[in-house]
C-alpha cells in the first residue's frame, strides 16, 4: 500500500551516465524496516542516463518510479523538484540525492528515520559526507559538524549558506516542502529547504559519514553558473528576494544574520552586473 511508504527519495538526473549507477546502487542497498520509494526524474538526458535508469527500473519495479522527459525542463525554468517530484511523493519524509552523488551506508535511511521519529520536535536530519572531485576521484575533504550527534540552531544554518551540509544528507518531513512558507516559494533551493526544516527545532546532525558529494562535475549547475554570468546574476537576485522574504516570514527574528548575508549578496550582485555590462 502506498500509504505504508515512509520515505520518498527524490533524485533528479541529467546526463549523469558516468555516475548514476553509484547513485541507484546507494538507493537499492538501503536496509529498512519500512517501505520507501525512489522517485527519479530524467530531464531528457542526451547520454545513456535514461537507459541505465530503465535497467534498474526493470530490476526494482516496485520501488523505482521514474519520469523520462522528452524535452529538457530545466532549460524552461521549471523547478523540477516542485513540479514533478514533490507532487507525486507519498512518504512521511523526503530524502534528497542528485544523480551524480551517492550514499555509502546501507543503514542511512533507517538511522535518519529513527532519529527523526525519536525527535518529533525537529523536522530535518543531516549527516556527515565526503567531498570527491569528479574529475580524478580525489578526496576534497568532508562536510561535517563534529563527532557527536547534536542539534544545530537555525541561526547557524542560515549563516552557513547552501553548502553548510551536503544535499544528499538531507532527510526532512514532507510537509516542510509541500506546505511551506512563502520564502521557500520565492527561492526554492536546497539552502531554503535547510532553513525551513530548521525553523521549528533546529537541524538534527548525525556524525556518521554516509554519503559522497561530487564536486567539479562537468555540466553541473556550479560549473555552468561560472560560465553564464546572466544566469548567476538571476540566481543572486532570487536568493536576495528569498532571504528578504525569510526576514518577513520570521518577523525579523534573525534580522541581524540575514542583513549580514544580504550585504554580501549586494556586493556580489554589483560585481556580476558590472561583468555582464563589460561582456556586452
Amino acid at each position: 500500500m502506498d500509504n505504508d511508504i515512509k520515505i520518498s527519495i527524490i533524485c533528479n538526473a541529467y546526463n549523469h551516465a558516468k555516475y548514476i549507477r553509484d547513485t541507484l546502487d546507494g538507493f537499492v542497498m538501503q536496509k529498512t524496516d519500512f517501505k520507501f520509494e525512489i522517485l527519479i526524474h530524467d530531464d531528457a538526458s542526451t547520454d545513456e542516463t535514461a537507459d541505465i535508469i530503465r535497467e534498474y527500473e526493470a530490476k526494482y519495479p516496485d520501488i523505482i518510479k521514474p519520469i523520462y522527459q522528452k524535452e529538457n525542463q530545466y532549460s524552461k525554468d521549471v523547478w523540477i523538484t516542485d513540479v514533478f517530484q514533490l507532487r507525486r511523493s507519498k512518504g512521511k519524509y523526503i530524502a534528497l540525492c542528485e544523480g551524480d552523488d551517492y550514499w555509502t551506508d546501507p543503514d542511512k535511511l533507517q538511522k535518519q528515520y529513527d532519529a527523526l521519529e525519536s525527535h518529533p520536535d525537529i523536522d530535518i536530519c543531516v549527516h556527515a559526507s565526503t567531498l570527491i572531485n569528479a574529475s580524478d576521484g580525489s578526496v576534497n575533504g568532508t562536510v561535517d559538524h563534529g563527532s557527536e550527534m547534536t542539534i544545530i540552531p537555525v541561526e547557524k544554518v542560515i549563516e552557513g549558506g547552501g553548502s553548510f551540509v551536503s544535499t544528499n544528507s538531507i532527510l526532512v518531513r514532507r510537509e516542510i516542502l509541500t506546505e511551506r512558507r512563502k520564502f521557500v516559494d520565492v527561492c526554492p533551493l536546497d539552502y531554503t529547504y535547510q532553513i525551513s526544516g530548521s525553523l521549528k527545532g533546529g537541524m538534527l546532525y548525525l556524525p556518521d559519514n554516509m554519503s559522497v558529494y561530487r564536486v567539479s562535475v562537468p555540466g553541473s549547475w556550479t560549473e555552468q553558473s561560472g560560465k553564464n554570468l546572466k544566469a548567476y546574476l538571476k540566481f543572486l537576485n532570487e536568493l536576495t528576494a528569498g532571504l528578504k522574504q525569510l526576514d518577513q516570514d520570521t518577523d525579523k527574528k534573525y534580522h541581524k544574520i540575514i542583513s549580514k548575508i544580504l550585504s554580501g549578496l549586494l556586493r556580489a550582485r554589483i560585481h556580476y552586473k558590472l561583468l555582464v555590462m563589460v561582456k556586452k
